[in-house]
């Protein structure tokens, strides 16, 4: 039994809980609390867990025994403990009523075949399960899961290195940051070719860190930094309050800001932006690239919507700031259809932090994989090869020789004339009639007439043509 049908047959319990009216996402986290400590027994690392809250315990208590069991555990675990145990048990407390349906799902974990869980990883696992809540639409947990093929790309195009300080301020269930680990294990031999022990402890605890807002994703990320190996700190906290400004001197971010306004329309409440705004994600921009290192090397990928783009007033100042700041060197305009919400266009932002305050973008480069592109969704999802002609375009040594009608250039100059609006790349849409260039109809009329008589005329020599040979037989 491989990881995917594993995942299936955890996703297909949650039938179990309807009547308990459990939602989906309530579910996953019910599972990440029973995972948790199926998963320590398998891998051996249950030596952190008392020994009366083990699994071995949990699995031989049936009916109101076991209800009133795993309520202990779970408020044991959240107060006594400590580290991630603490962390991810903290404040944690079971929604499941019935305890028939607790016991279920209990003896159903127990019995999966966790030899071939194991073989394929059980963070590999856990992210199918994550991604699996994120895919239904009634679970509402999409806006916490940005598609792994994109996080792929914006991570190979960044390339984090070891021994940098990477980190997510919107992190959700960390997908951003365990993809990182993933490309720097691929390419150290999982950190065995850094050589010194302290390099190593150091990929394992410091090189990767994030924020979260929501207690349950805080609880679900810390979860999948844990089986994948990650012990960086995940903070559960406000990015956009003063917490935030502890976020800082990374020399890479990788992120998917949450979408809309703070609730209410407030301002952040940080004192140390320039701009604040209502705007999430105007505010999200600015904490990230004040977070990099000027060293002119920290570096970041964002993805935002279209309204950062060209949002005037202080949308305006803050582009500006950024382009000061950064070199902003690429904008990515992403297909529709790839988000939870419909509808919603977004772009992948990539920038420099630079040595000055000044002047460090000279140009951005755009490209336009959204326009006359197909509709993606659920049964068209996005995949690598999307994004194939955009990475050549972007690792080109010389980006002015790309042959490519969806890559065009503007220099800072030309986005000031625009008032500092990013909102530009975009290719003709053969979808969209240009009423302005249809032919003129009387013209067309009269050349089509005069094309009318000219076959005509044709036709008729051929025909006397024909009628001579005859006569001559």
């Amino acid at each position: 039994m491989n990881n995917q049908e594993i995942v299936l047959k955890l996703w297909n319990l949650c039938n179990v809980l309807r009547d308990d009216g459990i939602t989906y996402h309530q579910y996953v986290t019910e599972l990440t609390y029973i995972l948790f400590l199926k998963m320590s027994k398998e891998t051996g690392t249950d030596k952190q867990i008392p020994e009366a809250y083990r699994w071995n315990e949990l699995i031989q208590k049936q009916g109101i025994e076991l209800k009133r069991f795993y309520a202990e555990l779970l408020n044991h675990l959240g107060e006594n403990c400590t580290g991630r145990i603490r962390e991810i048990y903290n404040g944690a407390r079971s929604n499941i009523e019935e305890p028939k349906n607790l016991e279920k799902i209990i003896t159903n974990i127990d019995a999966l075949d966790w030899y071939s869980a194991k073989e394929e990883g059980l963070g590999n696992l856990y992210e199918g399960l994550l991604e699996k809540n994120a895919n239904e639409k009634k679970s509402g947990a999409g806006q916490y899961f940005t598609p792994r093929v994109l996080i792929d790309v914006m991570v190979e195009l960044i390339a984090p290195q070891a021994g940098e300080r990477c980190n997510d301020p919107a992190c959700g269930t960390f997908g951003f940051m365990i993809a990182a680990d993933r490309y720097i294990k691929n390419r150290t031999d999982n950190y065995f070719d850094l050589g010194s022990t302290q390099a190593q402890t150091f990929q394992i605890r410091d090189a990767f860190t994030g924020c979260e807002l929501v207690h349950d994703t805080h609880r679900l990320a810390l979860m999948n930094a844990m089986l994948h190996g990650i012990e960086g700190e995940i903070l559960l906290a406000d990015t956009l309050s003063n917490q935030g400004k502890l976020m800082r001197d990374f020399d890479v971010v990788l992120t998917n800001p949450p979408f809309g306004t703070k609730k209410g329309g407030e301002r952040a409440t940080r004192d140390d932006l320039t701009f604040p705004t209502s705007n999430k994600q105007l505010n999200f921009l600015q904490h990230i690239y004040r977070s990099l290192k000027a060293d002119g090397k920290a570096r970041a990928a964002v993805i935002l919507p279209d309204n950062v783009l060209f949002a005037d007033g202080d949308g305006a100042k803050i582009r500006a700031d950024l382009m000061d700041k950064c070199n902003l060197h690429t904008v990515l305009r992403l297909p529709t259809g790839i988000f939870y919400a419909q509808g919603v266009k977004t772009n992948v932002l990539f920038f420099t932090r630079g040595k000055t305050e000044k002047d460090n973008t000279k140009e951005v480069w755009f490209y336009d994989l959204r326009t006359n592109m197909p509709n993606l969704g659920k049964t068209n999802p996005l995949v690598k090869n999307h994004f194939n002609d955009f990475v050549a375009a972007y690792t080109a040594e010389k980006r002015s020789k790309v042959k490519d009608e969806r890559w065009n250039c503007f220099t800072r100059e030309e986005i000031k004339t625009k008032g500092d609006s990013l909102d530009l790349g975009l290719i003709r849409d053969d979808s969209v009639l240009d009423y302005n260039n249809l032919p003129d109809p009387i013209e067309s009329a009269e050349e089509i007439h005069a094309q009318l008589e000219e076959a005509m005329d044709l036709i008729l020599s051929v025909a006397k043509e024909l009628k001579s040979l005859e006569g001559n037989k």
